[in-house]
């Protein structure tokens, strides 16, 4: 007998609940790449379109290896539609034809009530427990949001003055990136009022992200080796406790043989 496994299951709730963001997101790229915006910007967005769709090609990647048997997850819970939902608009023939993208509703559906079968209770206690995990799907997610909205708003604003030397997308891009991560080369910033207000927002954001990995880091390495101190001690612990009980065990032993020797004393006069 064949056992099925749902492959969404396999999946922590954390990264569910990443995946389904990141859908969400992924569709308002979508929409956004349908609208008029001039070249640098769809090409832009293209480019983010395409690291998302990476990362949904790695998750299709991932549940159909983990599924048994394969054809209960590419067929019966529609894998095929992630697959679908995987390709990127650019090798798509028309701007209209990346509304196959629209596929990615049955992973967005499919994972959604996954999520709301479970207990409101389970899922607070799951993320109470895995703090760290959750932490790091949304720190991702949020340099994800940042670097795009950042890059587009600057894109936009620049281009609207003269004197701007951030005139491409892939400008707007390696300015955010090198914000973000408090680098800043300064061989490309911005010039208009606008752009400045994005950058300080930039500047902001990559500070908090950036602490929030380094005590990440920080914690998964400290974290073993406090995991292995605390066994250490708990087995010494243990080790302590169980001398004891020993020695209690031997003292009573040797106050019952004097309460017998008093006994005997006692009725001997």
């Amino acid at each position: 007998m064949v056992q099925q496994n749902n492959s969404s299951t396999n999946h922590s709730n954390a990264y569910n609940l990443f995946i389904i963001a990141l859908t969400i997101f992924s569709l308002i790229i979508m929409v956004l790449l349908l609208l008029p915006l001039d070249e640098n910007t769809l090409l832009l967005l293209e480019f983010y379109d395409v690291v998302i769709c990476i990362i949904f090609l790695v998750d299709f990647i991932i549940n159909l290896r983990s599924s048994s048997p394969k054809s209960d997850y590419f067929i019966k819970q529609r894998g095929w539609l992630d697959l679908l939902g995987s390709i990127p608009g650019v090798f798509t023939v028309s701007r209209f034809s990346s509304l196959l993208r629209l596929a990615r509703l049955s992973r967005l559906a499919r994972l959604s009530r996954l999520i709301r079968g479970k207990g409101r209770e389970e899922l607070i206690r799951d993320i109470v427990t895995n703090r760290s995990r959750y932490t790091t799907f949304i720190t991702i997610f949020l340099t994800l949001i940042v670097l795009t909205s950042a890059s587009i708003l600057v894109l936009q604003f620049e281009s609207e003055s003269p004197d701007a030397n951030i005139s491409t997308g892939w400008d707007a891009l390696w300015y955010s990136i090198v914000t973000i991560t408090t680098v800043g080369y300064g061989d490309f910033f911005p010039v208009s009022f606008w752009g400045r207000i994005t950058a300080v927002f930039v500047m902001i954001s990559g500070v908090g992200l950036i602490g929030v990995m380094a005590s990440l880091l920080s914690g998964l390495l400290i974290g073993d080796q406090s995991d292995n101190e605390t066994e250490v001690e708990s087995s010494q612990s243990l080790n302590a406790i169980a001398a004891l009980e020993i020695e209690v065990a031997s003292i009573n032993e040797k106050l019952d043989q004097l309460y017998q020797l008093l006994k005997n004393q006692e009725k001997n006069y």
